[in-house]
């Protein structure tokens, strides 16, 4: 059975007591002639510009799977992740089912190819109406280039709006001692705003680092360029095989577009509660 507005909200605020029913109190008190039956919390501008910024990943192996989660979720959140463990068992049908949920989908692939191969597979992307897409910002200047030109002539083609094509500039599960395994003696931080700049210039929309590079990135590469940080826990969350990690609300003050979230959602025993307190966290509450 499918929940009403008020009953949903009366579930909200039983199982995210303490911030997020003061942020729900908040919208309550600013507007009192609404009503549990009426008000919703996307009416507080902070919690409705949260869910424009938090990105569900639906990191799962079965397809079927993750149609129920995402089904439990819709209207919750606006942004869901699909990767390449999904996406290869399950394809661009998945993509289309979840945008006819209302979901805005960011599709991670991180392609990273010579830049034919890859300004045909941003194409494809594209023509799936997909609103996020990642390659690798190593691929170089002429990949990354081809890239952000093959999914907004795929977009086009297929009357969809471009997609932003996001660079990931160096993987949240490394540290300075993985890149010197792997030749690259720059520190951490001066590796991913090298990449991001060169991203930046090659015309692509936003990169994807870890929330400890924000303020740098930032500071040197203020909007529109986006920046969608992975590494993403909320108080008390273990950090799981990430090694860069930040808060919600953290990575909101330090300019973040887009906040990744997967495990402490996916894990939880109430994901639509989980995914309410993320984002009074976010919010500020």
């Amino acid at each position: 059975m499918i929940a009403t507005r008020g009953s949903k909200l009366s579930l909200f605020r039983e199982a995210t007591k303490g911030s997020a029913d003061r942020v729900w109190l908040a919208t309550m008190q600013s507007n009192p002639s609404q009503t549990p039956a009426t008000a919703s919390i996307a009416n507080n501008p902070e919690l409705d510009a949260a869910r424009d910024r938090l990105v569900f990943a639906l990191d799962l192996d079965e397809p079927k799977a993750a149609l129920e989660l995402a089904t439990r979720l819709a209207g919750e959140l606006r942004w869901i992740k699909v990767a390449t463990r999904l996406y290869t068992r399950a394809g661009s049908t998945l993509i289309a089912e979840l945008r006819a949920m209302g979901f805005r989908v960011f599709l991670d692939l991180k392609f990273h190819d010579i830049p034919d191969q890859v300004h045909g597979a941003c194409r494809a992307a594209g023509r799936l109406g997909v609103g996020l897409m990642t390659v690798h910002s190593v691929g170089g200047r002429a990949m990354l280039e081809a890239a952000a030109r093959g999914a907004a002539e795929g977009a086009e083609q297929a009357g969809h709006p471009a997609p932003r094509v996001l660079a990931v500039t160096v993987l949240t599960s490394l540290d300075q001692s993985d890149l010197s395994d792997i030749g690259v003696q720059r520190p951490v931080d001066q590796q991913v705003l090298t990449l991001a700049k060169l991203t930046r210039d090659a015309g692509c929309g936003g990169v994807v680092a870890s929330p400890k590079e924000l303020s740098l990135l930032r500071e040197a590469l203020p909007p529109p360029f986006g920046i969608l940080t992975p590494g993403i826990r909320p108080k008390g969350s273990a950090a799981g095989d990430q090694k860069r990690v930040m808060t919600p609300a953290q990575a909101v003050e330090l300019g973040a577009d887009w906040l990744v979230v997967g495990r402490p959602i996916r894990s939880a025993e109430d994901p639509v509660a989980a995914t309410r307190a993320i984002l009074a966290e976010m919010a500020g509450g």
